[in-house]
């Protein structure tokens, strides 16, 4: 018999043939239908196995299957009663199907006993919300790379990923299809993706929906993303949703839900001006770190753009603060024993510092870490913030979620999720258990203004006293579903789902509202939406599947935890709303089946594209052979004075790390005469801030020249970073009276206007500093240094960037 399409590792054929998926958006919602089509083509039956990612906070609500020409629906049960229905079935020679959640943001999908010559198609269906983009877009996302995740040593949980076959993306042998319906009743704009599209094609007045599909194979490298821009994308917003017809009233899918999008307009306070705040950088220095950011030839490995982005934070922070930065991989360290203060010396020791950081420390273990930096002490009156880096894929994903929310009362957590794969279920997840932000770098982003913006919000005051109130007709009640409101950020929506219980009185009651309250600095605030009480019908209820996928989430930590009463509560949610959890799985059985299938049963795992091999090996290679002590020795505790170095290594040797981030890690190692590792300099002055390197941006290279307390020297290094001569700069000067920094902090600021308007999020916090320093510095002088400022550099900032 042929060999069809390729082959896994034990040249078995894959009976995967092709994908197609169906989205509809609506407004921030989505609701997604993906079809998988199977063939068998050996002479016996096979189990097929596929392995792929979803958004952690997709519901996944329906799943069915046609086999030959039979329709079978699947039934949600508890996950150990359907791997048991599955197994049962497959012993008895019957076609069975099984789907569950295999940690958090990857399912599995099982398929057995598919006869010789049989064809299968497998539907499931999820609904989740779109997050908007800071230009007003709805990003739907469509997962299509998986990684494989990080065990750490004695790690027992289950890991569905590990010997998942792997194969180069051009090789894979099933094809993937995408068509959108976008509607909105605002207007429908326009579609950008990072894939190929057929043009827009609109259907119904005013713009108001429209069609558009992949035009090609997507690469097989990157999760296909869709921004889709509406016409009035800034609206809060209420939608009400009828009961599940049928179901008991009073129970969640009975009674109607609302979707509140509330869109708070917080004052912001001006931005650099608090000193409040220890602020702990947490990176990410496993192998996987040294992968290119996109797959442009050109594009930097994900450290480079990570230490561009730690030294735009560092300039950023203000004066008096506190701060520390932690790198781990299988191991970890951190610059400082406890966060120091941020001051001249200290900036510009760390500085130096990461530009000597590579992605060397192997593994991806962020627990141990965490714990670290829980367990030392906090600064009085300096809230705690965390910024957690990471490109990771790890199997704890729930014990790391959990230790965030035991010491959520002390601090937020902010989290970045760096290039395609990098798992939701922990970014996510670390920033809701920590009252902070998640993001995500994919493509040709730029994590430099996403780091920056999530900083500005924890130099914003603290929202405090936030509370949410129902004005609703007598009879009726509003019951949450999911967390109340927490933490609020400027330019963020406010995202609420409620049951609302019992019947209006009267009956043809025409409105409700809901209001939510909070407090800054001692001053009150509230927002006030209403909505019709005429609910909408439909088969699908996304709002429904939405808010108990909040509510099993917000149970997901208490499960973990052991406790009995929320495990209870979180099945009953699950097994009634059909959205399945950790707890639940899809089953299907054919009973239908008129001959059961012969013959052995062979599992075919379906294989996921691989890696790009774009890493260097070198190290993982050589560390067999070297003995432990050069690395884990006395030499890693060389450092110059005043840089203290604090070091953690993992007992077992780099040999022993798993999955591919223990290979891959950066061999860049120096070494001194005796062939020690030379780790830093040893001369005992205060450091001087590392030169920017003749690559870097020019926004960094001048960036990289500002001092701590915001203001810039004048000499050659600025002359050269403001693309003027060093005579020039000098004898531009207005007068004799003006300070040499005061001028030259007003040039800084004036390039930042008038050369790097674009990147103004990158900048704006540290131009902040520098405004402030030198209106206390420059006095009746510095209208003159602004005419000057601008004649010099061909600029025209206005006196306002000034406060004149």
């Amino acid at each position: 018999m042929p060999l069809y399409g390729l082959l896994t590792s034990k040249e078995d054929p894959v009976p995967l043939r092709s994908g197609s998926v169906a989205v509809l958006v609506r407004g921030f919602v989505a609701d997604v239908a993906c079809e998988l089509r199977y063939r068998n083509e050996e002479p016996g039956p096979v189990e097929a196995v596929f392995v792929f990612p979803l958004d952690a906070e997709a519901a996944v609500y329906a799943f069915q299957a046609q086999l030959g020409g039979t329709r079978v629906e699947a039934q949600l049960r508890e996950k150990e009663q359907a791997r048991e229905l599955y197994g049962d079935a497959l012993a008895g020679g019957q076609t069975s199907f099984l789907l569950e959640e295999a940690g958090g943001d990857v399912f599995s999908c099982s398929l057995g006993n598919l006869p010789p010559g049989a064809e299968a198609a497998l539907t499931l269906r999820y609904v989740c919300e779109l997050p908007r983009e800071p230009d007003g877009a709805a990003r739907f996302v469509l997962p299509i790379v998986l990684r494989p995740r990080y065990a750490p040593q004695g790690w027992a949980g289950e890991d569905v990923i590990q010997g998942v076959p792997r194969a180069p993306p051009g090789e894979l042998p099933y094809t993937l299809s995408l068509s959108a319906t976008l509607e909105s009743p605002h207007g429908v704009e326009r579609v950008v993706s990072n894939c190929p599209l057929t043009p827009l094609s609109y259907s119904g007045g005013g713009r108001s929906s429209a069609q558009v599909s992949l035009a090609e194979q997507p690469p097989w490298d990157r999760d296909v993303e869709l921004l889709v821009y509406y016409t009035e994308p800034h609206k809060p917003s209420a939608v009400l949703e009828a009961g599940l017809p049928g179901a008991e009233p009073g129970s969640l899918m009975g009674d109607p839900a609302v979707m509140v999008t509330l869109l708070p307009k917080l004052p912001e306070a001006g931005p650099g001006r608090s000193s409040a705040g220890e602020f702990i950088f947490l990176l990410d220095r496993s192998g996987s770190m040294d992968c290119a950011m996109d797959d442009r030839a050109d594009s930097p490995p994900r450290i480079e753009s990570a230490k561009e982005t730690l030294v735009l934070l560092l300039k950023s922070l203000p004066l008096g603060c506190y701060f520390n930065i932690y790198g781990f991989g299988s191991e970890f360290e951190s610059f400082y024993p406890q966060s120091v203060e941020y001051t001249q010396q200290t900036m510009a020791e760390s500085l130096q510092r990461v530009q000597r950081l590579h992605a060397d420390l192997g593994g991806t273990e962020i627990l141990a870490p965490l714990r670290a930096i829980y367990r030392s002490p906090g600064r009085n009156g300096h809230p705690r913030q965390l910024f957690v880096f990471t490109d990771g894929e790890v199997c704890d994903t729930q014990d790391v979620i959990g230790e965030v929310q035991r010491h959520r009362g002390s601090h937020r957590c902010f989290s970045f999720g760096i290039g395609e794969g990098a798992s939701t279920a922990l970014i996510k997840g670390v920033a809701r258990a920590g009252g902070g932000s998640a993001e995500f770098i994919t493509g040709q982003d730029r994590m430099q203004p996403k780091a920056l913006q999530s900083l500005k919000r924890a130099l914003q005051p603290a929202v405090s006293g936030v509370a949410l109130s129902w004005d609703l007709p007598p009879g009726m009640e509003a019951a949450l579903l999911g967390p109340a409101p927490e933490v609020i950020f400027p330019g963020q929506r406010c995202l609420v789902y409620a049951q609302l219980r019992g019947q209006p009185q009267p009956p043809d009651a025409a409105s409700g509202s809901v209001t939510l309250q909070y407090r800054i600095q001692e001053q009150s605030y509230k927002e006030t939406l209403a909505f019709p009480l005429q609910p909408q019908a439909g088969d699908r209820l996304p709002v429904h599947r939405l808010a108990a996928k909040a509510l099993l989430l917000e149970l997901e930590g208490a499960v973990s935890a052991g406790a009995e009463g929320e495990r209870r509560r979180a099945l009953e949610a699950s097994l009634s709303s059909g959205v399945v959890c950790s707890l639940t799985a899809y089953v299907g059985v054919d009973p239908a089946q008129g001959q059961l299938v012969q013959g052995p049963l062979l599992r075919r795992d379906v294989p996921l594209a691989g890696a790009r091999p774009r890493m260097k090996m070198a190290f993982a290679s050589r560390c067999v052979a070297m003995p432990q002590s050069l690395f884990f020795g006395q030499a890693a505790a060389r450092s110059a004075p005043g840089l203290p170095t604090r070091r953690f290594f993992s007992s077992r040797p780099m040999a022993q790390c798993q999955a591919f981030d223990s290979l891959a890690v950066d061999c860049d190692v120096d070494f001194d005469s005796e062939g020690s590792l030379d780790a830093s300099p040893t001369n005992g002055s205060p450091p001087e801030a590392a030169p920017p390197p003749e690559q870097a941006s020019p926004l960094l290279r001048l960036v990289s020249l500002q001092n701590a307390d915001g203001s810039w020297d004048l000499g050659p290094p600025l002359a050269a970073a403001l693309g003027v001569s060093e005579t020039d700069a000098r004898g531009r000067k207005p007068s004799e009276d003006v300070a040499p920094g005061v001028w030259a902090t007003v040039l800084a600021v004036v390039w930042l206007h008038g050369r790097a308007a674009g990147q103004r999020d990158e900048w704006e916090l540290l131009e902040a500093k520098a405004v402030d320093w030198v209106r206390d510095q420059a006095g009746p002088q510095l209208t003159k240094c602004l005419e000057a400022a601008n004649a010099l550099l061909g600029c025209s900032v206005g006196p306002a960037v000034f406060g004149l």
